[in-house]
């Protein structure tokens, strides 16, 4: 099961179901886990989301993900730049809103939005709500992300552009389908 989510050991695959999929996605995927050991489907679907609600009251009282090593200072470069910035996430609205507090990029960042219902990523939608929030055109923004769904929901939604991101792992074969692969925010570089 482990393997299925993406998780070996130590590590996470960022492509993986853990990293990239939505909160949904990843119980339909433990609960079609669950119904191979002959429990129905309906049955197996709410052990799956009573698990997560339970590690979910028992992560609440944790700190955030941690935050990537300068991500508040690009951050607030960009904004300073004066360009509009949102954070589309797999995770809940709320968890994006907690890491944001947390870590006090309120200032920074326009637009919060994470899946709670409905379409998740890859799925352009998301991509073209937020500009729309930020009255902006999809051809003038960049869709930054680590995962191949992010990219893939950016270019769908017609972005400018594609970065993906590997965080400083130089095995970054996931980000093929990226315009550009960076190592970290701060290579991130506005022009005038």
């Amino acid at each position: 099961l482990l393997m299925a989510f993406g998780l070996d050991g130590d590590s996470m695959d960022r492509t993986g179901l853990l990293a990239a999929g939505s909160r949904q996605e990843n119980e339909i995927a433990a609960a079609a886990y669950i119904a191979e050991t002959g429990r129905g489907w309906l049955e197996s679907l709410t052990i799956a989301r009573n698990a997560f609600n339970e590690a979910s009251a028992i992560l609440k009282t944790n700190v955030p993900s941690p935050i990537f090593e300068g991500t508040r200072e690009v951050l607030k470069y960009l904004w300073e730049s004066g360009l509009k910035l949102g954070i589309l996430s797999a995770d809940s609205t709320e968890g994006v809103r907690a890491f944001v507090r947390h870590y006090q990029l309120e200032d920074y960042i326009q637009l919060l939005k994470g899946v709670d219902s409905g379409p998740s990523k890859p799925d352009p939608i998301l991509f073209l709500e937020a500009c729309q929030k930020l009255t902006v055109e999809p051809e003038a923004c960049l869709m930054v992300g680590d995962s191949p769904s992010d990219w893939e929901m950016g270019k769908k939604a017609g972005a400018a552009g594609c970065i993906g991101i590997c965080w400083g792992n130089s095995e970054a074969s996931h980000l093929q389908g990226a315009d550009v692969a960076i190592a970290s925010l701060p290579e991130i570089k506005v022009k005038n």
